[in-house]
């Protein structure tokens, strides 16, 4: 059931008498909210006798990449009291909850985004398959590209800058690397411009938005995201699930997901040559490209799965009920 309460810009209080209706109505077990935005839909929850309220943590907020707004921290700190338990999606955001927000340790669980592995999926045939749309066709290329919104936090620039780098690096590049940069946003006619400026608007393809990543994903031959900053990366976890190399930056939990030198190379936010090395290692060594992509698909398989998100999920639920053992005490409910 979809309930569209048309919020307006800014803060959700003059729609708590509605919340407190609808959570009365609807006495849900678990009330599951998500990033900050959604935070002071617990207060009118907790009024309403919801006993689990569970926050999660999936990303970095637009204003506060490092994590150090102290305005943010201290509006954490203030709904803290209606928050049974915390969900982070990495390492680097339960830190942040237990050393910046001062949330207790035994309050938090660290739980990682599945991928489904059926739908992104190496391409079974021999051979990579061709993007549809792509004019880059010929099985001799090696097609390196990222998926997502071009806005500054995902720094494809920087990225376009890498690959060119890298085609100063090792000239021969030019005759079989190709750069795909898929996604709309302000960035994009900036990248065609820098492409354009050095003369190599050629070796490079930006569609625009589309509706096909797992196609798209695995028409490529490596996968990099420069973003600078991440909570847990659907796109990385569709990369490696594909059977790509994926090069990312250290940033959020991308260190988490991709194993530095066993499934790709985790590389400095911001740093043009440490990605322009790394796009010469994989793309003169197919070999070593081709292990690192298989070593990524096994590690989403063991532990990236859709089906060890949800038993995760469906685990944590149940302590906090109290259904079956291991179950912990909740914070005081209001009733």
């Amino acid at each position: 059931m979809f309930y569209a309460l048309n919020k307006l810009p800014g803060h959700a209080f003059w729609l708590y008498p509605e919340l407190f209706r609808l959570f009365r109505k609807l006495r849900p077990a678990i009330v599951h909210t998500r990033n900050l935005a959604a935070l002071e839909v617990l207060v009118p929850a907790w009024a309403a006798g919801v006993s689990v309220r569970i926050h999660g943590e999936h990303g970095r907020d637009v204003g506060d990449l490092d994590g150090n707004n102290r305005k943010y921290q201290w509006m954490r700190r203030i709904y803290a009291p209606f928050v049974s338990h915390y969900l982070a999606l990495s390492r680097d955001l339960a830190s942040y909850l237990t050393e910046k927000v001062h949330i207790a340790h035994r309050r938090v669980t660290q739980v990682y985004n599945g991928v489904d592995t059926v739908r992104f999926a190496p391409w079974q045939a021999s051979g990579r398959p061709i993007i549809q749309g792509c004019p880059f066709v010929e099985a001799s290329l090696w097609i390196v590209g990222t998926v997502g919104r071009m806005q500054t936090v995902k720094d494809q620039l920087m990225f376009t800058h890498a690959f060119l780098r890298a085609l100063e690096l090792a000239p021969e590049l030019r005759v079989y690397a190709r750069l795909a940069l898929v996604g709309e946003g302000p960035l994009r006619e900036q990248c065609m411009a820098l492409m354009k400026s050095a003369e190599a608007e050629h070796l490079a393809w930006l569609p625009g938005e589309r509706n096909d990543v797992a196609d798209v994903m695995r028409g490529l031959d490596c996968f990099v995201l420069p973003s600078l900053a991440e909570g847990i990366s659907n796109t990385i976890l569709e990369a490696m699930a594909c059977g790509l190399p994926v090069i990312a930056t250290d940033v959020g939990g991308n260190a988490d997901l991709v194993l530095h030198s066993i499934t790709g190379y985790i590389v400095p936010a911001g740093d043009v040559d440490a990605i322009a090395h790394s796009l010469v290692k994989l793309a003169t060594s197919p070999e070593l490209a081709l292990k690192m992509g298989r070593a990524g698909r096994q590690r989403v398989l063991e532990k990236f799965s859709l089906d060890a998100m949800v038993g995760t999920y469906q685990g944590l639920y149940d302590r906090l009920l109290g259904i079956g053992e291991g179950s912990v005490p909740l914070v005081p409910t209001n009733k």
